[in-house]
């Protein structure tokens, strides 16, 4: 099958790539390197250097290679900027992904898989772990964004018939995730202990979320390239894991001996996220298979080899 990917050579985007490719996919990716890395990009896939709210260039991608499926994973996904500045969340966000869904309509795509988020959309949630049911009360832009898009999706099905998967993502964590940003808990945190930096947490260290290996996630998305499934599913561990966990399990891997510092919670930040996978368990056929120590074992390996990369 050919296939689009959007954002291929971020960190997640770029493990699909990897995937698809594997499986003998004819892969075409899409990325302007706002946030994606060049050494992530597999080799073997096409690349065009274009921004998805960029309709027109978009459009001569698609007239050119005429993908059957598209995996929308280029995304702004930064909760405090899009606070800070909603409109530039949402041109992105939102125009960008309606720029590409227009193009897919037009060039007769079949299928796309969109990658959503589970906690942002949900907000601060009451019935944990959540389902696919669960009352959708955003507490970011980001998540405004995020959710905005799927009523999209809903809406091209009915009108222009084009299948779609909703992948609503936990906190995804493993190698190639940057840990430059502020989105990236365990990146972040195991850099700069490498560094020998101190830790800031933000909150008193009981936030949750449910930490879902990178490697899963890529199974999720190609299950659902595979599926006859159209429709929203939760991905994760559905295990809470704390903020003070996670320092605690990376100091220990890494040999980290120093005090954390705590401070305020950030607007838009979300106090609890776990969800339930068992839709995706029973449509897709997917479940975890990455345990939260095992992980965190082997992202600490990665980011020991990039200490100097992320001056």
């Amino acid at each position: 099958m050919k296939v689009l990917v959007t954002g291929g050579a971020g960190f997640i985007g770029s493990h699909v790539v990897d995937a698809l490719i594997r499986q003998d996919h004819d892969v075409i990716v899409v990325d302007n390197f706002a946030t994606g890395r060049r050494d992530n990009l597999n080799h073997s896939a096409r690349l065009f250097e274009v921004d998805i709210r960029d309709e027109k260039k978009l459009a001569e991608i698609f007239e050119r290679e005429r993908p059957e499926a598209v995996n929308h994973h280029a995304a702004q996904i930064d909760v405090s900027k899009s606070v800070k500045d909603p409109s530039f969340d949402a041109q992105v966000n939102i125009i960008g992904s309606l720029s590409l869904l227009e193009n897919c309509a037009r060039y007769g795509v079949r299928k796309v898989i969109y990658a959503s988020s589970g906690g942002a959309i949900c907000g601060n949630i009451e019935n944990v772990p959540a389902d696919e049911k669960h009352p959708v009360n955003p507490i970011s832009p980001y998540g405004v964004s995020k959710y905005t898009v799927e009523h999209y999706l809903h809406t091209y099905n009915i009108i222009h018939g084009i299948d779609y998967v909703v992948l609503r993502y936990p906190n995804v964590y493993g190698p190639r995730q940057s840990p430059s940003g502020e989105a990236g808990v365990v990146a972040v945190f195991a850099m700069q202990m490498l560094r020998g930096e101190r830790i800031t947490i933000f909150g008193s260290g009981d936030k949750t979320r449910d930490y879902t290996h990178v490697f899963d996630i890529t199974n999720a998305n190609l299950l659902s390239i595979r599926s006859d499934s159209t429709g929203i599913y939760n991905i994760g561990t559905g295990a809470k894991i704390t903020d003070q966990e996670v320092f605690d399990t990376l100091a220990k891997v890494l040999g980290y001996s120093d005090d954390p510092i705590y401070t305020d919670v950030r607007p838009g930040e979300i106090y609890h996220s776990y969800l339930d996978s068992a839709k995706a368990c029973r449509d897709l056929g997917w479940k975890p298979r990455f345990g939260f120590k095992e992980g965190i074992i082997q992202a600490a390996d990665y980011y020991k080899s990039l200490v100097g990369t992320f001056e």
